[in-house]
């Protein structure tokens, strides 16, 4: 056992002061900002010199495309439609429904301050990122003779197509748009205007936008339309006016920091199986959230689950109204924790009855749920509309209003282009070959904690670990790549770090964004992230990552492909090896994780984008930290021994969490083609238990879940189980002795959905809710 894993959390914190230092080139710390007031965003005059590595003509392909050069004039006055539209497409992208999915055409489309008039939809492609100038974030204004589902389309329907797409909504990946303001106020308001066909799945996001809408009694328009998908993380958003804020419908999404004001229903939710939103605020709407319910026993896809977790609601006369009364069962799930009520007559009613399941006004509703209610091992339910357990919050997960803590994506704003320095440009190649080891730890080493370390476009191929210091921020471009490789991370009995997040026992400041951390497999080894560092003290949240993720296999460069590992195992295991454990947040660590998705690859997203593969990696997500720790939008997918492992951790907000079972399994049967390795906590496997875990927790406190998708699918490729509701026996287990609350709990096909120390305890079928199965709330007692 490694020493460190029997200290208290007070002797970890006392441990940890080793406070981040400075580059060898830095004579003070980075400080605030100096751009003037008349420069650009950063982004637009930066040295662009990213690339695709395993694009076909990577020399030439162009990776960052500002719209002005493609013919875009941002005046207000010409139509730059088409131009924003070339922007996007140059360089034989994929889209135009030929092409399912593709790592080799990523793209930054830049938009600088300006007015953009757009009559018909902006067609945002497959691993697009759309980035306004985030100092004076531009316009894209609509035209009144608009035609089309939305301003920005992501996944538009093929004309005479019987409704196929560019796209698989569940396979939608990559895609991030943020610092726009969408006006759609010239759109006539009985005429269809909608900001976003947001139609999107994981590792997608939406930030700093604003979209104003009609305010006419009969407004026909809508910020967001998303119809379904397998999402995904959007936050920092305003919606202005419109018939509804927000109109969705997917699997499950987060939804932090949200504003509506003066819509007539702020968020209408069509269907479900789970969506969890943080800090949504209301304003001097009708409705604030609309939510359709009804038939759900029968398995119609309405609204399964809702968390809302810190909402403020202003001038509202109904806060929550569900489209039928659930008739004293299940029928729709609903949690409502830490809701200010400022004039909202009714806090829950019913549209079909009108009646008034909760009574509102100026008040705030501490915990609140509709649904069944369980605690400890009772195996039975209470249906409940009333109060529910309220969990312990921890000091440390709040910010000074008692709310949980949430932070925006830095984009650096304030800052110069002088205030960055490209690795490029230091010596770096990224171009998915050459080692690139040396060159940056060297130059985390010279630059970091005084300049802001930009990773051009690119995939850096590592053969060793290399360190972030605490005190580094760190910006990708359009997800740029770091690959560990080679014989340091083939030894599964030598766990080795692909990257370490502050060296152990460091504590300062860390930002980490728009990057992907994989392998190049066989990689049987391989801790892709080692999360050390920990937040200064008095500064909560310093240590995070933002829209940055951990992919293993499945994309051009990994050697982990079809042609290599097919689904069916007959590519053995020697070669089909992604990672000993994705991401690690060890003992004395504090995170920060808003959007990030841990995916081993169940199939091949360049090819065809669909042929399956079996790939292996041991381990999802392992926190052993004492916190605090944020999960916000965080998903999980196909590792062989769990998704999430919760090992002596303290102090956790995760909300929503996702995770899907390998497909492969009981085919292999974990932990193969792994071992046990107790000292990392990894649960105990039987011959009962044929599948990965979701979720596992031990000797664990103070960790609330708040809002959670875990699904099981397959059993060997094939879904005979699902129709049956049976693809593995249990998928969360709890030991006996950890405080844990959950929240708005969601599965799809495991028998039990709640397990202490292994033991089925709830069974899902008295909790069927649409096609998953929902406990409202469990609390230990």
């Amino acid at each position: 056992m490694h020493l460190t894993r029997i200290f208290t959390g007070a002797l970890l914190s006392a441990l940890a002061t080793v406070v981040s230092g400075l580059g060898t080139s830095c004579s003070a710390p980075l400080g605030a900002g100096t751009a003037a007031a008349t420069d650009p965003f950063w982004m637009q005059n930066i040295a662009h010199q990213g690339t695709s590595a395993y694009n076909a003509n990577p020399a030439t392909y162009q990776v960052f495309r500002n719209v002005k050069d493609f013919g875009a004039k941002g005046d207000g006055v010409t139509d730059d439609t088409a131009a924003i539209n070339a922007a996007i497409t140059a360089g034989s992208r994929c889209g135009g429904g030929s092409c399912a999915s593709s790592t080799l055409t990523p793209a930054v489309i830049f938009f600088p301050s300006g007015t953009y008039v757009v009559s018909a939809p902006i067609i945002a492609y497959y691993y697009s990122q759309l980035i306004g100038d985030a100092r004076n974030p531009p316009t894209l204004l609509a035209t009144a003779g608009f035609v089309g589902i939305a301003v920005i389309d992501a996944d538009p329907y093929i004309p005479g197509a019987d409704g196929a797409q560019f796209y698989v909504n569940q396979n939608n990946f990559f895609r991030s748009v943020r610092n726009f303001v969408i006006d759609l106020r010239q759109i006539p308001a009985t005429t269809s205007g909608t900001g976003f066909h947001w139609q999107a799945s994981q590792s997608t996001s939406l930030m700093n936008i604003v979209v104003q809408m009609s305010t006419a009694s009969d407004t026909a328009h809508q910020g967001i339309f998303m119809e379904n998908g397998s999402g995904g993380f959007l936050g920092d958003l305003v919606f202005n006016g419109g018939k509804f804020g927000m109109w969705v419908g997917n699997q499950q999404f987060t939804v932090r920091n949200v504003t509506v004001n003066n819509a007539q229903s702020g968020i209408f939710s069509v269907w479900n199986w789970g969506w969890t939103y943080q800090g949504v605020t209301i304003n001097n709407c009708q409705v604030g959230f609309d939510v359709s319910t009804g038939g759900i026993p029968s398995g119609t896809q309405t609204s399964g689950s809702l968390a809302i977790i810190d909402a403020t609601i202003n001038n509202t006369p109904i806060f929550v109204r569900t489209s039928v009364a659930s008739g004293g069962t299940l029928d729709g799930s609903l949690v409502i924790n830490n809701a200010k009520l400022t004039n909202v007559p009714v806090a829950v009613g019913v549209e079909s009855t009108g009646q008034t399941v909760l009574a509102g006004g100026t008040t705030t509703i501490a915990s609140w749920g509709q649904g069944h209610v369980f605690h400890g091992t009772s195996t039975t339910g209470t249906f409940t509309q009333g109060s529910v357990v309220a969990a312990s919050k921890p000091a440390s997960l709040l910010d000074s209003s008692g709310k949980i803590f949430g932070r925006t994506h830095p984009q650096y704003a304030a800052y110069s282009t002088s205030q960055f320095v490209s690795v490029k440009s230091n010596g770096a190649k990224g171009d998915g070959v050459t080692d690139d080891t040396a060159a940056i730890t060297a130059i985390f080493n010279k630059f970091a904690g005084c300049k802001i370390i930009f990773f051009d476009a690119g995939t850096y191929i590592v053969s060793s670990t290399i360190t972030i210091p605490a005190g580094t921020q760190m910006v990708g471009e359009a997800w740029s790549v770091i690959a560990g490789k080679g014989a340091a991370f083939e030894n599964v009995n030598v766990p080795t770090p692909v990257v370490r997040v502050g060296a152990p026992g460091s504590q300062g400041i860390m930002e980490i964004t728009d990057i992907v951390f994989t392998t190049v497999g066989p990689a049987p080894g391989a801790v892709v992230v080692e999360w050390n560092v920990q937040q200064p003290s008095g500064q909560t949240g310093a240590t995070g990552m933002w829209d940055s993720h951990i992919r293993l296999g499945g994309a051009a460069g990994t050697n982990l492909e079809p042609s290599t590992c097919p689904k069916g195992g007959s590519g053995g295991t020697t070669n089909c090896f992604a990672a000993y454990l994705a991401l690690h947040l060890t003992a004395q660590s504090t995170a920060y994780l808003e959007g990030t998705w841990v995916w081993l690859a169940d199939h091949d997203l360049d090819g065809d984008g669909s042929t399956q593969v079996q790939i292996y990696s041991g381990r999802g997500i392992l926190s052993e930290s004492a916190g605090p720790v944020w999960l916000i939008g965080t998903g999980a997918e196909h590792h062989v021994l769990y998704q999430y492992n919760l090992h002596n951790a303290q102090n956790h907000y995760i909300g929503f969490a996702q995770t899907e079972t390998p497909y492969f399994q009981p085919s292999p049967a974990p932990p193969a083609p792994f071992s046990n390795n107790a000292t990392l906590g990894d649960p105990a496997t039987s011959s009962s238990m044929q599948a990965a875990w979701a979720l596992n927790i031990q000797g664990s406190s103070n960790i609330i879940i708040f809002g959670a998708g875990f699904y099981s699918f397959f059993q060997a490729f094939g879904q005979a189980c699902l129709t049956s509701n049976n693809c593995q026996p249990q998928i969360v287990n709890i030991d006996t002795t950890s405080t844990v609350t959950f929240y708005s709990l969601n599965t799809v096909a495991s028998t039990f959905q709640l397990s202490i120390g292994q033991q089925g305890v709830i069974n899902q079928s008295a909790n069927s809710n649409g096609f998953a199965a929902t406990i409202t709330a469990w609390s230990r007692t």
